[in-house]
């Protein structure tokens, strides 16, 4: 039989869907749709409105509904494609509905092509204070193979615009591993990145997904020897760079974590509104037993959820006790610091002896450390699906 503790509430953030792009990438498979010429942007604030205000709804009846926001991420598809207009009416009804904490933090992602400076101050001086831009590379034969809308040279303008507008707190997207890519290529893409002086990098390798055209049509991608080449500099010259790799793919300057992400990969919660938005919320008991945490999924094509006869919510499961222990650790073992043993109790629910002895086994094997930290060793970073299995 599963032992029981004491389930906390965790920290709460929103998360934002806007599902339109320009042009769909050919390596993407997050839900997102090519924009036409005219967006429906009003009549979608209107359905992020309800669909909060459902989700609100149904937290009162749970009585969590009290609960500041720590933060906001408006992800996409291209969230930089809407309107200032649209934004301050979206932020002012959030503001209505939802208390938010005096240190928010507020990322919008935003891709060069997209770009216009007027638009980004407007965006600053809504409150919105860090921005997340895809560049993925600054050459430009290699942003032609992704599919990319902008040049390496947009892509220098557009973060200098966003430092005009205020953002002084931003994130540069970065993939290595690019078709025919060398090492001196991948490094090079990197040292202008961090040129430009973002306070956080994502630098991660192009993969190949299932549903994507890169996967009906593989592009001829560097062999092992230069991926991990790539790696090891890379990693290398972030470190040198004072960048402090955190998560497998994040790397950021000191006390600029991504607190969003964080608040995901520590197991927070987090409502999601918006065409195929995910979101995570803890209902606590008195009587352990009928504690809940559920996942909740909202309908993915845009036309459908801008249909108002149909409902939002098409998925919303229980995590069974049984199952929490692998959900917690496949989210905080990305953690290079990895997270406070007490965490694992008062996030599932569960007692940390439930999974003591594989923890020892683990340690043992020279995968996870000992301690009061639940943390992967350098190995067990290496080998962070078979360490996960032990959990099954």
């Amino acid at each position: 039989m599963t032992s029981t503790s004491l389930l906390t509430l965790p920290p709460l953030s929103l998360y934002i869907h806007v599902p339109w792009c320009v042009r769909k990438c050919p390596y993407c498979d997050f839900n997102s749709h090519k924009a036409d010429a005219d967006l429906p942007e009003q009549e979608y604030v209107s359905a992020l409105l309800d669909d909060l205000d459902t989700d609100l709804a149904w937290l009162q009846q749970q009585g969590v509904s009290e609960r500041p926001i720590h933060s906001i991420f408006i992800g996409g598809g291209t969230p930089s494609l809407l309107s200032v207009a649209a934004y301050e009416r979206l932020f002012r009804e959030l503001q209505q509905r939802l208390t938010f904490s005096d240190d928010i933090e507020i990322t919008m992602e935003a891709n060069p092509g997209t770009f216009e400076a007027e638009k980004f101050k407007g965006y600053r001086q809504l409150g919105i204070n860090r921005l997340s831009i895809g560049i993925q590379s600054f050459q430009d034969h290699q942003l032609k193979h992704l599919g990319r809308i902008h040049s390496g040279q947009e892509a220098m303008n557009a973060v200098n615009m966003a430092k005009d507008a205020g953002f002084e707190n931003f994130n540069l997207d970065f993939m290595h591993g690019l078709p025919d890519q060398t090492l001196e290529q991948a490094l090079n893409d990197l040292q202008k990145g961090i040129d430009l002086g973002p306070t956080h990098l994502s630098w991660y390798q192009l993969t190949i997904e299932p549903n994507t055209e890169f996967f009906k049509r593989p592009p001829k991608l560097p062999q092992d020897e230069t991926l991990w080449a790539i790696q090891e500099a890379g990693q290398a010259l972030l470190a040198e760079n004072g960048y402090e790799q955190y998560e497998i793919s994040a790397y950021a300057k000191p006390n600029k974590q991504a607190k969003h992400n964080l608040n995901y990969w520590q197991f927070g919660d987090y409502l999601g509104i918006g065409a195929g938005a995910h979101g995570k919320l803890t209902i606590p008991h008195e009587d352990i037993q009928q504690s809940k945490i559920y996942r909740t999924a909202k309908t993915r094509l845009p036309k459908d959820y801008l249909n108002l006869a149909k409902r939002f919510l098409v998925l919303q499961d229980n995590i069974e006790p049984e199952d929490r222990d692998l959900e917690f650790l496949m989210n905080a073992l990305r953690l290079f610091h990895g997270v406070d043993k007490k965490l694992f109790s008062e996030r599932t629910g569960l007692d940390y002896s439930c999974i003591e002895s594989n923890v020892q086994s683990l340690i043992k094997r020279g995968l996870l450390e000992d301690g009061d930290i639940l943390k992967t060793t350098s190995q067990g970073q290496l080998f962070l699906n078979e360490l996960l299995e032990s959990f099954l």
